[in-house]
């Protein structure tokens, strides 16, 4: 009766504290081996470089922006969108005639 209690017991912490797994999972955590912080740092650079999250909170902004500089970012990113495009046309063409034995 003991055993069956403490089963239910535990099994209710364990699907309460279900959730609060999910976002510690979601977490970076990166393991001090031999008290090494040096070595734990840069493992935790790589980490968050490899998955976005360094470029999340640069880009992320702080404060209000201005709609002339939201104009002006957004004119930037437009060129830079039809700069990709056409580098990526041109690049397709120059394929399409490299395997075509032109």
């Amino acid at each position: 009766m003991i055993r069956a209690a403490t089963k239910r017991g535990v099994s209710l912490l364990c699907s309460n504290s279900l959730s609060y797994q999910l976002q510690q999972w979601r977490g970076i955590r990166v393991k001090v081996r031999n008290n090494n912080l040096d070595q734990a740092l840069a493992l935790m650079q790589r980490k968050m470089q490899s998955s976005g999250i360094e470029r999340m909170i640069r880009n992320e902004q702080t404060c209000h922006i201005k709609n002339s500089e939201k104009r002006v970012l957004a004119k930037k990113n437009l060129e830079r969108k039809i700069r990709a495009q056409d580098l990526a046309r041109k690049l397709k063409m120059i394929l399409v005639q490299k395997v075509r034995g032109l």
